[in-house]
């Protein structure tokens, strides 16, 4: 599928920096943001929201688990299955 989009300053500014940052084309930005934010939405559809209840109960010894706890989840899942190493999706 070809993309034509337009970028508003800030957008601009922050394609700029992943392109130089990681050292990928804007195609491969691209690409990579909607598998991360696809991956984003349906965690989200799939009821996976609903541990944030669940998320900061015990004790790992983090303080700041329970209000970061998205991050912490994305991070890890990053660390398991590494965006890049996501079969592209068509």
């Amino acid at each position: 599928m070809r993309v034509n989009a337009r970028l508003d300053d800030e957008a601009a500014e922050q394609m700029d920096y992943l392109t130089h940052a990681t050292g990928l084309g804007v195609s491969q930005v691209l690409r990579e943001s909607v598998a991360l934010y696809y991956s984003h939405v349906r965690a989200q559809r799939a009821g996976i929201a609903h541990l944030g209840a669940l998320i900061g109960k015990g004790d790992s010894g983090r303080s700041d688990t329970a209000s970061n706890w998205k991050r912490h989840l994305g991070e890890s899942l990053d660390q398991k299955y590494p965006p890049s190493a996501k079969p592209a999706r068509r």
